[in-house]
């Protein structure tokens, strides 16, 4: 089991106790949102208050209590600074459970070649995401001219009473076909993969499709009985059964 989202522990080390108990073996520090001890991408990125915060003093303890009770810590939508302070602190390797290539596509959610490499010096495991707006740099203003074009039709949604991320759903499953349009090739998937594998090798990349958050997966790959998709393109690029 993940939790994805430290807001979840309530700030207290008994409820992350608790979890583990449960069955929670990794934790994702930060979603979107950030918490008392940790910064999102999202708001080190859109929100000045909190550039440069990071973990704090009961973020690390966090931290290093997940290394001591064997919880993975995951970097995915933590900010830089966060991140930093992360690698910083941690004495076990960490994940990244679903990010892509910051290089490849420069959104906020992804990582940078030096925190590539610093997950990879740290033994940790890159688990590359699958939204077509983290693979596909043109992805985001496809994506928001088609918001804008149904944004009357979605801010009814909103004002009947649904958040904003089910109503952005509910316009995707109306305009299904124009929807449809926006996923990225599949081959910019393997781009991610193999970018990863060519920066730091085989050991540091993995599959972290992100199904059950996303709306737009790349071509092809509409749930889990495609991964041999994956499987057959790392073949014909030369890739070893070892190494797959």
């Amino acid at each position: 089991i993940g939790l994805e989202g430290g807001h979840q522990i309530e700030n207290s080390l008994e409820n992350l106790d608790a979890l583990y108990q449960r069955g929670t073996r990794y934790i994702t520090l930060t979603w979107n949102n950030s918490t008392a001890w940790a910064t999102s991408a999202f708001d080190e990125k859109f929100n000045p208050e909190y550039k440069g915060k990071g973990l704090s003093p009961f973020g690390k303890e966090v931290v290093l209590h997940m290394n001591k009770i064997g919880m993975l810590v995951d970097v995915s939508h933590v900010g830089e600074t966060t991140f930093w302070d992360v690698i910083a602190t941690t004495t076990k390797p960490i994940i990244a459970s679903h990010s892509s290539v910051y290089n490849l596509c420069p959104h906020q959610r992804n990582l940078k070649d030096d925190q590539i490499k610093a997950i990879a010096k740290n033994g940790g495991v890159i688990q590359v995401n699958f939204n077509s707006g983290f693979i596909d740099p043109s992805e985001g203003k496809k994506e928001d001219a088609f918001i804008a074009k149904h944004q009357t039709e979605m801010d009814s949604i909103i004002q009947s009473g649904q958040n904003m991320y089910v109503a952005e759903e509910m316009i995707h499953k109306k305009y299904y076909e124009e929807s449809q349009s926006l996923r990225a090739p599949f081959s910019m998937l393997i781009d991610h993969i193999e970018y990863i594998i060519k920066l730091v090798g085989v050991d540091y990349v993995g599959i972290g499709s992100d199904f059950d958050g996303i709306i737009l997966p790349p071509q092809q790959l509409d749930d889990v009985t495609d991964y041999p998709l994956i499987t057959k393109a790392l073949v014909e690029k030369g890739y070893s059964e070892k190494d797959i």
